[in-house]
Order: C-alpha cells, then structure tokens, then sequence
C-alpha cells in the first residue's frame, strides 16, 4: 500500500513538474460573443489615440457618419495620447454594454490589455489603423503601411538630383506600430541605396508622439551635423513635414530640399503648392472608415468578414484589410486630393500667390 502511494506521489509530482517546465500555456480569456440579431441596431465603441492631427477628425466624423447611415450607435472616447486613459475609455464603453470595440490605439503593445479586456466579455475588437501587438485581435484595418514608407523614400530618391545624396530619415512615434512599419518601408529602399553609394543617411531618428517640435529640432541637428549639405528629408507624416520645413526655412533652404510626408492635411497641401514639401501619401479615409463600421456590424452579428491579407501580430497572423495609399505631389493633387474632394481646390490656394495655385 505504501509503495503505490510513493507511486501515486511520483507520479502527481512529475505532471506538476511537467506543467512548470512546458513555458506558457495558452489561456482562453474570451467569453462566449454576444451575436445581435440580424435586425438589431449594433453599439459602436470607438476609442480613439487623439483627434490633434487633422486626419483623426475625419476619420471620427466619417466613423459617425457612417454608423448613422445604417442605423448604428457609436460612442467615441478620445485618450489624448494617454495609455492609461485610453484604458480606462475603453473599460468605460464596454461597462456601456458595446457590442463592438474599433480601437486606434496610442500605443499598440500597451493596447492588448483592451482586446483582453473586451474578450472577457465577450466583444469583439478592430484594431484602426495602427496594429494591436501580442493580442488575439479579431480584424486589422488600415492601409498598406510598409508600401507607404517604401512610397515617401522611393519618390524622393527619384527626385533627387544629386549622388550621393544626402538624406535625413524623419520618423514617427516610436510607441505607434505604424511608424515601425514605415521605417521598415523606407529602409527597403534606402539601405540598398546606401549600399550603392547613391545615399548617404546623415540622421535618422523617430520623433516623440509625431511631434512637428521634435521634427524641428532632428532636422536643425542634421543640417548643423552635415553644413546644411541635406538634399532630402524622408519624413513620415505632415505634421513632422512641417516640422522639418521650419528647420529648412530658418536656414533659407525651403523649397531646395526634397520633404515627404503622409496624410494630406490642408496645411501640406497649401505647402506642396508652394514647393516647400515635396509629396505627401494620400490616404483616403472614407473607405477605411465605412470599412471598420461595415466590418465591425458583421463581427458583432457574428457574420464572417472578407478580409485580402494577414498580418502578424507576434501573437498570431490577425486577418487584414489592407488599402492602397497614393502618392500625390503638386501635378496630380487635382486629379486626387481635389477630385476626391478631400480638399477643395480654393482652400489649398487660399492665401497663396495666384502663381502658386494648381490649374485646373
């Protein structure tokens, strides 16, 4: 008896063992999903990083716009660029019984806690834009970012008129995933150029919280470092695009040396027209906004979402819908930015020399 007892022991001790020296194991937090029928209205929330840019203005009216059209609620939060805010907004709306959550998170590692959060009660979450890290998030919506980085430093090095060139690589946040990604989108072009003896990178840094301040201040030290020898600045968004334009400005070199950047703001585009930014990376909101309200009605519903790509979170491969960015300068803004009617042409030249504005 005491000796298949001692086994008895054994054997429990080395599944004990067994279960501490396995590494993690994978836990199901997600509660079972709360389908609505398919006649009832779907509660939208949306828990938005921050509504500075002007792009984010639009994407949230186009977001209320939308769910109004089909019926919809959505309850926005806006986090200001807080993690723990943005946590708290997003504990808030699915204590408001949410049946969906769209998430543009500040911080796409941090924002995992939501998609956490939302599962155990069983809501489904999008992740907007930016890409949610380590998490089981149900869809990613956004456009093709990588391609977009590839996009600003493949036009500039087109343009440029000089070999080897000398380049400052601007980039966004280093907490938003996105930026990540156009960094590596940049680098695809800009390291075989490097190798090539065609570029030569003089500074290539991330800004804090794509900061324009931040922009002014890498591209002030880069222009210092080279002797003001910059002929391009590979700049992520238009907000950091007009950052690095005031540092070329105060050297009077606006105009002379090549910008990129991303979002198509008003205020780019007034300075595409001028010449003082090179091209900007359209991205149309309206089909990424109707998207994520059109997807997130179907996931609450329990309906299956067509998606055209993966991507890996580090967590798993989350289905995607990737769209297509454009690239616009001053010769196509009419046929794009205007045509879309994302800007009205009067709006772009308002303000400016007659000589300045596009014909159309």
């Amino acid at each position: 008896m005491r000796r298949a007892t001692i086994f008895s022991c054994f054997i429990i001790l080395t599944l004990l063992v067994g279960a501490c020296v396995s590494g993690p194991q994978p836990t199901n937090n997600t509660a079972a999903r709360k389908k609505k029928g398919p006649n009832e209205p779907v509660v939208i929330g949306f828990s938005m990083d921050t509504l500075k840019e002007e792009r984010w203005q639009r994407d949230k009216d186009l977001v209320e716009k939308r769910a109004k059209e089909l019926g919809m609620q959505v309850n926005v939060q806006v986090a200001n660029g807080d993690d723990n805010l943005q946590i708290k907004q997003a504990e808030n709306l699915l204590t408001q019984g949410v049946d969906v959550l769209i998430v543009a998170p500040h911080n796409g590692e941090i924002a995992a806690s939501i998609v956490e959060a939302a599962h155990r009660q069983g809501v489904p979450v999008i992740a907007y834009d930016r890409l949610i890290k380590n998490s089981d998030v149900d869809l990613y919506i956004s456009h093709q970012v990588v391609k977009m980085g590839e996009m600003q430093a493949q036009y500039l090095l087109d343009h440029v008129n000089k070999k080897p060139a000398n380049f400052v690589v601007v980039g966004g946040s280093p907490t938003d995933n996105n930026a990540l990604l156009l960094h590596e989108g940049q680098m695809n072009v800009l390291k075989p150029a490097v190798d090539r003896g065609d570029v030569k990178i003089v500074t290539d840094q991330y800004a804090k919280e794509w900061q324009a301040s931040a922009a002014l201040n890498i591209v002030e030290n880069a222009l210092t470092q080279a002797n003001n020898q910059v002929d391009a600045v590979v700049c992520s968004n238009d907000g950091t695009a007009r950052g690095a334009i005031q540092a070329l400005e105060g050297q009077n070199l606006a105009g002379k040396v090549l910008v990129s950047g991303q979002d198509a703001d008003l205020a780019s585009m007034k300075l595409i027209a001028e010449g003082k930014q090179t091209m900007t990376i359209y991205k149309s909101i309206q089909p990424l906004a109707n998207g994520a309200v059109d997807a997130a009605i179907k996931l609450a519903r329990g309906e299956k979402v067509e998606t055209t790509d993966t991507i890996d979170n580090g967590f798993k491969k989350v289905p995607a819908i990737l769209l297509d960015p454009v690239a616009v300068d001053r010769n196509n803004m009419l046929s794009t930015i205007v045509k879309d009617g994302y800007h009205k042409l009067e709006d772009i030249c308002a303000g400016l020399p007659p000589e300045k504005c596009p014909k159309p």
